[in-house]
């Protein structure tokens, strides 16, 4: 269970959720207003970017890092 792996696959789903969400308002027009600031979808698209950029990374770094048995620590024996 101490796999990096695992950890690295899943911060790669998270940032490909995340950059789908901004890939989404762009393509459904969605404004998003905090107070009286109106935040533009030009940074959602930038995010877009960014995120699959990480997610893409993740995922490779993962795929270097994948585990196997012998990595796994020796059981204690009994006794």
């Amino acid at each position: 269970m101490n796999c990096p792996a695992l950890g690295l696959r899943v911060a790669s789903v998270i940032f490909a959720l995340l950059g789908l969400g901004h890939l989404a308002r762009i393509i459904l027009h969605i404004n998003v207003q905090l107070g009286s600031h109106i935040i533009h979808r030009r940074w959602s698209a930038v995010c877009t970017v960014i995120l699959a950029i990480l997610c893409v990374w993740m995922w490779n770094l993962a795929a270097k890092a994948g585990c196997s048995k012998a990595e796994t620590p020796p059981a204690k024996p009994a006794a």
